[in-house]
């Protein structure tokens, strides 16, 4: 199915350092709209650092085609503007705001109110949690209820492209399971394309289409999500079986 659809992010010789430290080295990877794709690999590998090339928040070098525009060399706020939204590791909430006040912040670059605030509205409805939380402090919320508020203001962007690095991490097994049932959810109902990074990785190919495996700094291996699944290697290193 990914072959059939158009792309909506190519990546092309990426590199991507901090300083004089080279972290990618000259990846390619295709993004394709309204899909969902994962990026794998142990710690170290290079994952966090694709979401933050993509976002411009590194130094890069090579290609990165947003549907047509090419990102390398743009600033971080002209990505945003485009339709690119990132929920970084670690969430990344507001804390002395409210929740509500958190949502708000994640439409400011929008205009039309009216559907902003039905926008709020179908968040509460899919996030019960926030609805009940919205006049409360994002720092207050759990661990769980933070990781729906940072996705649920990168959504409010109403972004072409979600950008998720670690959703799981740190959180209960059922908070889990209630986040990816409702990602699942946005990318069908939405068609929000999803770029996931994400360590569990049993977790991130139930739910993708298409998935890479990065291995310091470059792509040791690229499919679809079954055809990840089925690798041997995969399968011991990442998979446990």
């Amino acid at each position: 199915m990914a072959e059939a659809m158009p792309d909506l992010l190519r990546a092309t010789g990426l590199n991507a350092s901090y300083g004089p430290t080279q972290v990618l080295f000259g990846i390619d990877f295709r993004i394709a709209a309204g899909e969902i794709t994962a990026i794998l690999g142990a710690n170290g590998a290079g994952k966090t650092t694709t979401l933050r090339a993509i976002c411009q928040m590194v130094r890069t070098a090579g290609s990165l085609m947003f549907d047509g525009r090419e990102l390398v060399g743009q600033a971080t706020e002209n990505v945003v503007r485009l339709g690119v939204a990132h929920v970084p590791d670690g969430r990344g909430t507001f804390a002395e705001l409210t929740t509500e006040e958190n949502l708000r912040l994640g439409a400011y670059t929008r205009r039309d109110r009216a559907e902003v605030a039905r926008d709020l509205e179908r968040t509460y409805a899919r996030f019960p949690r926030l609805a009940e939380r919205r006049h409360q402090q994002a720092g207050t919320l759990s661990g769980g209820e933070q990781q729906m508020l940072a996705i649920s203001r990168a959504l409010m962007l109403r972004p072409r492209l979600l950008l998720l690095d670690e959703p799981s991490f740190g959180l209960a097994p059922l908070i889990v399971a209630e986040i990816f049932r409702i990602m699942r959810t946005i990318n069908q109902e939405d068609a929000v394309t999803m770029l996931l990074v994400e360590q569990n990785a049993s977790l991130a190919l139930d739910l993708a289409h298409r998935a890479y495996l990065l291995e310091t700094g470059s792509v040791a291996l690229a499919g679809s999500a079954e055809e990840i699944r089925r690798d041997e290697s995969v399968r011991r290193a990442y998979l446990g079986y």
